[in-house]
């Protein structure tokens, strides 16, 4: 199996994983944040319009599922030198490594266009053999320039979108969106407030291209994330990574 044709399957299997996850449930929070209900499943809802589920899925616990692999932690200089490997491979100048942070199951990269310093993309790194992979969730589903539903730049080339196909539309694609970095950290913290009390969300809301990446803390210290929809204000609870170890900016 070559090299060109085992990335592409990598991606397709993120792809479907994304769309499970998704499927699994999404909580939508921009129609009322003074209406919130609970599902039978324990899963959040909120407002009375276009209503959804959170990203939870029963048995997970606070920032991730069980763990996924039985290996040592990658330290912050080989998931760096891991992303920076995969960066260069993309072939864009404009492309740069903003954050690592790393977990017990991978590693977190965050990736930043040098020219506006807005989020391009957000990576994984599998700590038992050092592939870098586009993170599922969010970042595939809806991230409107770099994305995995037809966006862009793409992560497997320079040019092309994921899948080898140029989306015309994300060249053209705007960071302006209808929610608020404020408004996404009020929507993120009243759904931590209703589901995990105690726990709070970081100061900051890191833009991408249609929506946010907000850290969660408890007592002062991060424990894990989840995004924001930019535009319909969705809250999607990031539960790959498990147990938050360092990071580095």
């Amino acid at each position: 199996m070559n090299k060109t044709l085992a990335i592409t399957l990598m991606v397709i299997g993120g792809l479907v994983l994304s769309a499970l996850l998704f499927g699994a449930g999404l909580y939508v929070g921009r129609s009322n944040l003074g209406s919130v209900g609970f599902a039978s499943t324990g899963m959040m809802r909120q407002g009375n319009a276009n209503q959804g589920y959170s990203m939870m899925g029963n048995g997970y616990n606070m920032m991730g599922g069980p763990a996924t692999v039985n290996s040592k932690p990658l330290t912050v200089a080989q998931a760096t030198q891991a992303v920076e490997g995969y960066l260069k491979n993309l072939n864009n100048s404009d492309l740069e490594l903003k954050e690592i942070m790393i977990f017990n199951n991978n590693a977190y990269a965050r990736i930043t266009e040098k020219s506006t310093g807005i989020g391009a993309m957000e990576l994984l790194v599998d700590p038992t053999n050092l592939n870098v992979i586009p993170e599922y969730g969010p970042n595939m589903m809806w991230n409107l320039k770099y994305g995995g539903m037809g966006a862009s730049n793409g992560m497997m080339s320079g040019r092309n979108g994921m899948m080898g196909g140029l989306n015309t539309n994300a060249e053209s694609a705007s960071s302006t969106m209808t929610v608020t970095p404020e408004e996404a950290l009020t929507f993120a913290q009243t759904y931590l407030d209703k589901e995990y009390p105690g726990y709070k969300t970081a100061t900051d809301a890191d833009p991408f291209y249609g929506y946010y990446t907000i850290d969660i803390t408890k007592d002062g210290n991060v424990t894990g994330m989840l995004s924001v929809n930019g535009f319909s204000g969705q809250v999607f609870l990031h539960t790959w990574h498990g147990t938050f170890i360092e990071m580095s900016e």
